[in-house]
Parts: C-alpha cells; sequence; structure tokens
C-alpha cells in the first residue's frame, strides 16, 4: 500500500509513525516485517527520536551544514543537496512488527526526510508476517 505524505517546506522532516501503524493494522499481521521504501530521488526515510522537535531542528541544521544547498554541485537542475541527502538517509528500512505495531523504541518514530518540498510524496508500506515454525 502507499502511504501519502504533504510536506510543506523544501526540508523538513515529518512523523509518519501513526500512518505507518495504521498501515501496518491493516495488513493483520501480528508478527513479521515492515519495509518501508521511499520512491524518489531527493526524499529519505528514518527512525529517530519523535518526541523532542529540538531532535529534528538540530538534526536537519547539520545535515544542511555538511551538504550546503549552494555547493558548487553541476546537476543542472539545482537540487543536488537533496539528492545527496537523500542517498546518506536511506531510501528503505525496515522494522520489525510485534502485536500488529512497529516495534519501535519508546523514543523512536518513523520519520519521512523531505530534502526538495514542497510536495505531495508516497511511501510504499510492505508488511510480511513471519513465518510460523
Amino acid at each position: 500500500m502507499e502511504l501519502k505524505i504533504r510536506t510543506d517546506s523544501r526540508v523538513a522532516l515529518v512523523d509518519v509513525t501513526e500512518k505507518v501503524n495504521e498501515a501496518v493494522a491493516r495488513s493483520g499481521v501480528m508478527t513479521g516485517l515492515c519495509n518501508l521504501f521511499v520512491p524518489h530521488t531527493t526524499a529519505g526515510i528514518i527512525v529517530s527520536e519523535n518526541w523532542d522537535p529540538d531532535v529534528t531542528h538540530d538534526l536537519l541544521a547539520q545535515l544542511q551544514r555538511i551538504v550546503p544547498r549552494d555547493g558548487g554541485y553541476r546537476h543542472g537542475e539545482g537540487n543536488s543537496q537533496a539528492h545527496i541527502l537523500s542517498v546518506m538517509m536511506s531510501t528503505s528500512i525496515n522494522i520489525p512488527v510485534r502485536n500488529g505495531r512497529l516495534a519501535l523504541g519508546r523514543w523512536q518514530g518513523v520519520m519521512f526526510a523531505e530534502f526538495d518540498g514542497p510536495r505531495e510524496r508516497g511511501v510504499d508500506v510492505t508488511v510480511v508476517a513471519a513465518e510460523e515454525r
């Protein structure tokens, strides 16, 4: 299934944990694995702290220091920063499913990483049941 994510700024981390948990619940899988895949070259998906918004702010600020927007890149569309950050963050993650929900740590959440917004994006969600033994 595909989740639709609307971003409202050029660079953002959007907490999609509950949307993903809803997709997991709809799958009916109680124990297994959830794969999240972002089919975009200027966005990504990560697990990070989702309790304190300062963490999100600090993470984005540091990423933009490491990979500046105007870094003398050759790519003609002007969004090389977004492509580089997408590769650094990854476009796919796997999270265990337990009791019909993502098995995340207490402070963890699933964050959609936007680097070339604002846009409407998609996240592909695949939930696979664990084999019973």
